[in-house]
């Protein structure tokens, strides 16, 4: 399907994705070093002071503010890549939708948006988890640790090195199967935004006294809808799936190799250890990472995709 003048909407909406990625990546990073860090920690009980006396300890400790950036290139390249790719099939799947119904996108019930999201977020998910995993690996093993500590990895390329010459290819897979769990999270959160932005819409049109068959909702939702539906929505998912982050993480860790068997021993061992509250280590600054780049996400996401076409409708 083409957009305005030609412009392929699987274009622009990889373009839109890929951009909210970097955009939100940059500006949110250090919040995900915090929230990795309290996720592998199998000793501290689980407090919201952590979140304040890790940062405290990344700034003496580990140097400044530069530190908190540490692991940035593998979370860039993870990110954008994946939101890129996710927004590309979800947008292709409604698309297809509408085809095989003869009908408008404004037209999609709650379940056709789970249908989509759910169908992009296996299929896609566990593709990007098979490609990316390995850039998880690095990345969760360079967040969790100072660049000062022994056998820290000093860049992204030297951790690949590393894993590939002590633990060899499976080395890079650890994690892979709490990884495609969590793929249920993008279904969920996609769910919920889009049945968000047609109430909103819906409620809207009421306001104004005209019937709720626009063709293009975002025309008629600003950037604070934008916003609270995107934090709302990405709340819900979040609370849900959170778990399997930890689980995640700990299976990524440099140890892990010889603290757990596979991903039923981290769940059996954190639960005998820490009960649960250890699967939600870390959900304090999760949850002040996710909602502002969730927010940034959706928000680059929606304004780009409606630039791009008006920007080449201009030329």
């Amino acid at each position: 399907m083409t957009g305005q003048d030609d412009l392929s909407s699987s274009f622009v909406e990889t373009v839109a994705g890929f951009t909210a990625g970097i955009a939100s990546t940059l500006c949110l990073h250090p919040l995900d070093l915090v929230k990795t860090r309290l996720q592998v920690d199998r000793n501290s009980s689980s407090r919201l002071g952590n979140s304040i006396r890790i940062i405290k300890e990344i700034a003496k400790n580990e140097g400044g503010a530069t530190a908190f950036y540490r692991g940035l290139a593998p979370n860039l390249l993870g990110n954008s890549t994946s939101w890129g790719l996710y927004f590309l099939l979800y947008s292709s799947l409604k698309d297809a939708l509408c085809s095989y119904r003869e009908q408008e996108a404004w037209m999609l019930t709650s379940s056709d948006y789970f249908l989509a999201s759910g169908t992009a977020a296996p299929n896609l998910g566990a593709f990007t988890s098979i490609i990316t995993n390995p850039i998880w690996v690095i990345k969760t093993r360079m967040l969790s640790t100072g660049s000062r500590v022994p056998g820290a990895y000093p860049s992204f390329s030297a951790g690949a090195k590393q894993i590939y010459l002590k633990e060899g290819i499976p080395g890079f897979y650890r994690g892979l199967f709490p990884a495609l769990f969590g793929v249920s999270h993008g279904a969920l959160q996609f769910m919920a935004y889009e049945s968000l932005k047609k109430m909103r819409s819906r409620s809207l049109d009421n306001e104004h006294g005209h019937g709720a068959d626009t063709a293009n909702i975002e025309t008629r939702l600003g950037n604070l809808d934008f916003l609270a539906l995107s934090g709302l929505s990405k709340l819900f998912a979040g609370c849900v799936t959170y778990p399997y982050q930890v689980i995640r993480s700990r299976l990524q860790s440099y140890e892990a190799q010889a603290l757990y068997r596979g991903a039923a021993d981290a769940i059996f061992k954190i639960w005998q250890r820490e009960g649960l509250p250890g699967f939600y280590k870390g959900l304090g600054p999760n949850l002040l990472r996710v909602l502002p780049s969730t927010w940034m996400t959706f928000l680059v996401y929606e304004n780009t995709k409606a630039f791009l076409p008006r920007m080449m409708a201009n030329k």
